[in-house]
C-alpha cells in the first residue's frame, strides 16, 4: 500500500506542473489572441481551441490523480 500512495503521489506531481505549463502556454495565446478576431484567421482559432480543449482534459485528469491520492492517504489512516 504504501509504495501505491507513493506512486500515485509522484504521478499527481507530474501532472502538477504539466497542468501549470498548459495554463501558462494557455495564457500567453490569449495575450497573443487579444487582438485577433475570431474565425478571421482558421488556423489561430482552431489552435486555440484545440489548446483549450486539452487544459480542460488535462485538469480534470489531473483532479482525478488528486482524488485517488487522497483515497489511498484515507484508506491508509483507517486501516
Amino acid at each position: 500500500m504504501p509504495e501505491q500512495a507513493g506512486s500515485a503521489s509522484k504521478k499527481f506531481r507530474s501532472h502538477v506542473f504539466i497542468e501549470l505549463a498548459l495554463i501558462g502556454a494557455l495564457g500567453l495565446y490569449l495575450l497573443a489572441a487579444q487582438r485577433q478576431v475570431v474565425g478571421d484567421d482558421l488556423v489561430f482559432t482552431v489552435a486555440g481551441a484545440g489548446l483549450m480543449a486539452l487544459v480542460t482534459y488535462w485538469t480534470l485528469n489531473t483532479m482525478r490523480d488528486g482524488l485517488e491520492v487522497i483515497a489511498l492517504r484515507v484508506r491508509r489512516i483507517r486501516h
